[in-house]
């Protein structure tokens, strides 16, 4: 009887430090020019940025720069997609 309640006591511990981690965390980012308040600091800005490589165009390598947003050609790939399920197919014969 008393190791259940150990049992249930290391449970408890288990399931309650995932929780309180995600409850009392911040958002963190790795580099400062990841996080989008920092965009517009002067430790985001070419010259100063481009000596450490945190720039916006090295941190996110490659990637589209997320300051655009979404690419317009995305939403005409959908529509074109939606446009191509609703179009009947001829049949070849």
């Amino acid at each position: 009887m008393m190791t259940d309640k150990h049992l249930f006591s290391a449970l408890g511990i288990l399931l309650l430090v995932p929780i309180a981690f995600a409850f009392y965390s911040k958002d963190s980012f790795r580099y400062p020019c990841q996080d989008p308040g920092n965009w517009e600091k002067p430790i985001c800005q070419k010259p100063l940025c481009d000596v450490t490589r945190t720039c916006i165009e090295h941190v996110f390598k490659g990637q589209r720069d997320p300051r655009l947003g979404p690419p317009p050609e995305a939403q005409n790939i959908l529509a074109q997609q939606q446009l191509q399920q609703s179009t009947p197919v001829k049949e070849c014969k």
